[in-house]
């Protein structure tokens, strides 16, 4: 059986890692799998990019040109990326003419292919869905019903002005679209909105959460991984790691700062905050504590020591699919607290592995920090959340649920 993953790109952000790890437990099964990439930035042979210097410009051009255009024909404040979809690409005919058994695709935005080219395909396809756009108009994300509903002209939000490029691209769908394929969704809640959605609620939908190597994935000694990254060895670590840091809205770090405030009050702690994914920036917010900003980090073998050092993960997203940030803190054994949002239940058994605090409430959100604090003394929470890890996301057991599908679509 050979495979064939589409993505963007194969380790630049959050769904092309896991679409990564996806592909890599399959080869670790034995699997002819391939990655078929528009920017290549690892060094493993299996994944392919376009050779090209003239197609891997156009690749740059093309969704910059569409940003330029349709991109400012919306007046929104949902600021989460959107995505037309529009140019036709070569990849659907390298797809065709491939020996490959099936076509697994990922997140295949940045106009990598069409809407239109996607419906031309004519291998067996699964599609693994990493955020909401596939059943949404132009949204990656998005905090109104119009996926639920239909895109209709009536029930535009009033948050958005100007020419409906989000019923635009729905309709394109539901126009292209005519044959349901097999949906891939990594959380249940993912899943569930699939199937209420106007455009999928009749396509199959299977649950498979990304898988881990939890042979890597595990925890160094505390004391050693602080001393590595000169962190303070007494005090109680906060962590909270997000491409962008502050910029996207969608991973709530407006919400973690707010939450700290509930903490200031406590003098008997001596708590630090740590931050990967951003810079030290320019105007600094008082937090209240000491704050180590660790910029972006490049390899795996940071990141993991960052987990080990750290007393608690806080991820405040207001809507995530299935962290990466949170199952790679788990399996290190570094306890979660999270809002009861989007995919993060499924990662997180609150009060054994982590904590789940009350939608967007900063208080209890705070109440979490406390409780996983008091508790980290022990190393129950820690191994509580590693066993989960192993249980639920390994690569053995992903890769066998992967290929049960397939096994089934042909």
């Amino acid at each position: 059986m050979k495979i064939i993953h589409l993505n963007y790109s194969d380790i630049n952000g959050g769904a092309a890692r896991a679409a990564y790890r996806i592909h890599q437990s399959l080869l670790n099964k034995g699997i002819n799998s391939k990655m078929w990439v528009n920017k290549k930035n690892s060094d493993e042979w299996t994944v392919e990019e376009p050779i090209s210097k003239k197609v891997k410009l156009l690749n740059e051009i093309r969704p910059r040109l569409i940003n330029h255009t349709l991109g400012k024909m919306i007046k929104t404040k949902n600021k989460i990326i959107h995505s037309y979809s529009i140019f036709p690409s070569n990849w659907v005919r390298y797809l065709n003419e491939s020996n490959a058994d099936i076509i697994n695709l990922h997140w295949i935005q940045n106009e990598m292919l069409s809407i239109k080219d996607i419906s031309k395909i004519k291998k067996p396809i699964v599609w693994t869905l990493h955020d909401m756009w596939a059943f949404c108009g132009a949204e990656h994300y998005t905090d109104d019903f119009r996926w639920r509903e239909g895109y209709n002209s009536y029930n535009k939000p009033n948050y958005e002005a100007g020419f409906d490029l989000n019923r635009m691209t729905w309709l394109r769908k539901k126009k292209y679209w005519k044959n349901p394929l097999q949906i891939v969704t990594p959380s249940k809640w993912l899943g569930k909105c699939v199937g209420e959605s106007a455009l999928m609620k009749n396509w199959n939908i299977s649950v498979i959460p990304y898988p881990i190597d939890i042979d890597f994935w595990k925890s160094l000694d505390k004391k050693i991984a602080r001393q590595y990254l000169n962190l303070e060895t007494k005090a109680q670590l906060i962590l909270f790691g997000a491409l962008g840091g502050h910029r996207d809205p969608r991973k709530g770090y407006d919400l973690l700062i707010n939450a700290l405030k509930y903490l200031k009050d406590n003098e008997k702690r001596r708590i630090e905050i740590v931050i990967f994914g951003q810079s030290k920036p320019r105007f600094q917010l008082d937090l209240g504590f000491p704050v180590h900003y660790l910029g972006h980090l490049q390899d795996d073998l940071t990141i993991r020591t960052v987990y080990s050092a750290a007393d608690v993960m806080v991820i405040p997203s207001r809507k995530d699919n299935l962290p990466n940030t949170a199952l790679e803190a788990q399996t290190c054994g570094t306890p979660v607290v999270s809002f009861d949002v989007g995919g993060l239940p499924d990662i997180i058994e609150h009060k054994r592995t982590g904590y789940i605090a009350k939608s967007f409430d900063i208080k209890d959100l705070a109440n979490g920090i406390y409780w996983v604090l008091d508790n980290c003394e022990t190393t129950q929470l820690n191994n509580n959340a590693r066993k989960q890890a192993i249980l639920k996301y390994s690569e053995k057991k992903i890769a066998e649920d992967y290929l049960n599908i397939y096994k089934n679509l042909i």
